[in-house]
């Protein structure tokens, strides 16, 4: 599908500035009409505004023909059991997140000298990300050995007194929407990182969230991740669990069980600026939290920087000596 403006016949974007459907063309907003076209199921997929050929991955939800710059949306990948039930929609624009980008690494005098031109940023991209969200009531059953130790002096001797408690603890907590991306393409602890998401902003979903957008359908059932949830899960209940207990010098774990129960996944996009930036035949990519502006990515060092900073430091140095030296 593709959203044509019924004003212009441009191709009509969500604008997450606006929070709604907008014209580039002739700046009218909610002009929008879905038009269907046939789909070619096959590693080429052709545009139905130009008849151009779109690289498209197994995976892909939603494109940007590389012709005619127009977005498309492929129905059967996010129709049927494809379907998200939510997507976050972007909150931050593509102007936005350059300037997050710049303010965030202006300081790093060492960077490539156009790791932040305006040409570089401009290829930013804004991807659906896919996620599932799982829900969880677990129950913990906890038993440890506690001990306190206190020494005094008497005398001439000193005494040490070492008690020791059994600790106990059963203890219930609900979790609701833990994420786990389900995206092969996206590195896991990026994704991590890129928590946290308000999910109270959630919305139900409409493919108009996806027009200006690139997308990805998800690339495992819920099933594949239940693992990984579950660790970051546990992860939290031991967190959790360590604060319900203290004054000890130690705690020694005995044994510790957590059942689950009540669990649910739902299926949902969520959103991710994507800068790839290549220096030196590597490429490094950063990613920006399409909601909170959060970005992770690792700045590279530019060879000719620092040795031009290291030789002007030289030649300072040196020309500082020499008028010591004729000084005195």
């Amino acid at each position: 599908m593709i959203f044509k403006c019924k004003n212009c016949s441009g191709n009509v974007i969500y604008s997450p500035e606006k929070k709604k459907m907008v014209c580039p063309f002739c700046d009218s907003e909610e002009s929008q009409e879905r038009k269907e076209y046939p789909e070619h199921e096959k590693d080429l997929t052709l545009c139905p505004n130009c008849g151009g050929q779109i690289p498209v991955e197994v995976h892909t939800a939603a494109s940007q023909c590389p012709y005619c710059d127009n977005y498309l949306i492929f129905n059967s990948r996010v129709e049927g059991e494809n379907q998200p039930q939510y997507v976050l929609p972007f909150q931050l624009g593509k102007e936005e997140c350059k300037g997050k980008i710049r303010q965030k690494f202006k300081k790093c005098v060492f960077a490539p000298t156009d790791f932040l031109s305006e040409a570089r940023l401009n290829t930013i991209q804004g991807d659906y990300v896919p996620f599932w969200l799982y829900d969880y009531d677990t129950v913990t059953d906890f038993w440890a050995e506690g001990r306190k130790v206190r020494s005094w002096v008497s005398g001439n001797y000193r005494y040490t007194e070492t008690s020791y408690y059994q600790i106990h603890r059963n203890m219930s907590l609900d979790f609701r929407k833990v994420p786990a991306d389900a995206s092969t393409a996206m590195p896991d602890d990026v994704m991590d990182l890129m928590e946290p998401y308000d999910y109270s902003v959630l919305q139900e979903y409409k493919p108009d969230y996806l027009s200006g957008f690139m997308a990805e359908k998800y690339n495992l059932p819920a099933i594949q991740y239940i693992d990984r949830v579950k660790h970051k899960v546990q992860s939290d209940v031991d967190s959790y669990m360590r604060g319900t207990y203290s004054g000890y010098q130690s705690v020694s774990p005995i044994s510790s069980k957590t059942d689950y129960h009540n669990e649910a996944a739902k299926y949902a996009l969520l959103p991710v600026w994507v800068y790839h930036y290549e220096y030196g035949g590597k490429e490094y990519p950063f990613y920006v939290n399409g909601q909170t502006g959060k970005i992770v990515g690792n700045v590279p060092v530019s060879k000719s920087k620092v040795l031009s900073y290291a030789g002007t430091l030289w030649l300072s140095l040196t020309a500082i000596l020499l008028l010591l030296v004729f000084a005195f």
